[in-house]
């Protein structure tokens, strides 16, 4: 530990920590290299994004494998499926959602699926309400007021399902979402209940407030040392993500703590928790910029604990890895049109996610979320 111990320090100022479950069992940390500091979009970013979608970044040098496990995609020779559809999508989804509708459009040319700007999930969410799209591809959970809004109007709730993965650590690209505590702090490992004990008011997983160190099992300097804890104002998409996976349970949604330090934006959380000792805090892994030590995270106390690293990311073994949906107003009972039904099982399928896997930039389902979504839509 000692080796291990000199070059965390020697590179604290230019890299952040990510917890490393040795052959012992036990963790280590090891220093990985400080993304560049990212800044909010332009007004003049925005409204390209808006009119062309966002520039793709620089994918990843290594990408996963497909999941052998998907189903093939086989077009059904007694369907002749036409039809035209209007759709509307975020902004950084415009050029996966094109060559998804392209591919589809080989198998089954009589399918017209429109898809124009503006770009923008809220957007396309409003205009679903309205009826004035069939569909809309949106790169995060929708947000509440849209939920009741659609409900409230239709008598049921969207039917939202998950065809994609988001990225890893791309900005602005649905990067998966870390806890981190400040460098010095011996913490390796966190549930989600004991997350929402120190987030939340309303601790729905049943645990007590959590307010200091020793409460988590730190000793000595740090037993009676107070938990600050940082966060991104609501409402905000990385928020609203952390209250959904770990503040809520089942229908019961979780409110945070008045303790909570809210920044309005999700930029200076890694910088506030790396210059707080006694502090913790969230973002998705693109905005962590500042020396921090990163948490391996369990829905459970049971675990397992995973950590943040690519390949459980990719391989959706994280459980704070975000999905790409699609929604559509589905009254329960009823079928989808058939085309929107093909059109779906081809995304959900070998062929569909090896799109995703080609643009390199989001991560492919694996085949056990694909089944999920399928089951969704009683797919076959």
């Amino acid at each position: 530990m000692t080796g291990l111990r000199g070059l965390v320090l020697a590179g604290l100022m230019s890299s952040y920590l990510v917890p490393a479950l040795g052959a012992d069992g036990s963790w280590a940390h090891l220093p990985m290299a400080l993304l560049p500091t990212n800044a909010p979009q332009t007004e003049a970013e925005k409204e390209r994004g808006k009119e062309q979608g966002r520039a793709l970044p620089t994918p990843e040098p290594l990408q996963p494998t497909l999941d052998v496990a998907l189903p093939h995609y086989l077009p059904r020779g007694d369907l002749h499926l036409t039809g035209k559809f209007t759709a509307a999508a975020s902004d950084v989804l415009p050029g996966l959602v094109r060559r998804w509708i392209e591919q589809f459009r080989q198998y089954y040319p009589g399918v017209d699926i429109e898809l124009a700007p503006p770009y923008a999930g809220s957007v396309g969410a409003k205009e679903l309400i309205k009826q004035n799209l069939d569909f809309v591809f949106v790169s995060r959970e929708l947000k509440p007021d849209d939920i009741g809004e659609f409900q409230a109007r239709f008598g049921y709730p969207p039917l939202s399902v998950p065809i994609s993965g988001g990225s890893y650590r791309h900005y602005g690209f649905l990067d998966a979402i870390g806890f981190f505590v400040h460098p010095e702090n011996p913490l390796a490992q966190l549930s989600f209940e004991q997350l929402d004990a120190i987030f939340s008011s309303t601790r729905h997983h049943g645990g007590k407030a959590l307010q200091r160190w020793g409460e988590l099992g730190l000793k000595g300097a740090w037993a009676d040392k107070p938990i600050h804890a940082f966060g991104v104002k609501p409402w905000n998409g990385f928020e609203e993500f952390v209250r959904q996976r770990v503040l809520s349970v089942g229908a019961q949604r979780g409110e945070w703590s008045p303790a909570v330090k809210f920044d309005p934006v999700v930029f200076p959380i890694a910088a506030r928790v790396g210059a707080d000792r006694y502090g913790i805090g969230y973002a998705g892994l693109a905005y962590v910029d500042a020396p921090v030590r990163l948490l391996a995270l369990a829905p459970t106390a049971d675990g397992p604990f995973v950590t943040p690293s690519y390949d459980n990311v990719a391989l959706a073994r994280y459980p704070l890895s975000r999905l790409i949906f699609f929604n559509v107003n589905k009254k329960p009972g009823e079928p989808l049109p058939a085309a929107v039904e093909e059109f779906l099982r081809f995304v959900l399928s070998q062929a569909g996610q090896q799109t995703v896997l080609d643009q390199a930039i989001f991560l492919p389902l694996r085949a056990r979320q694909a089944n999920a979504s399928r089951a969704l839509l009683n797919l076959r």
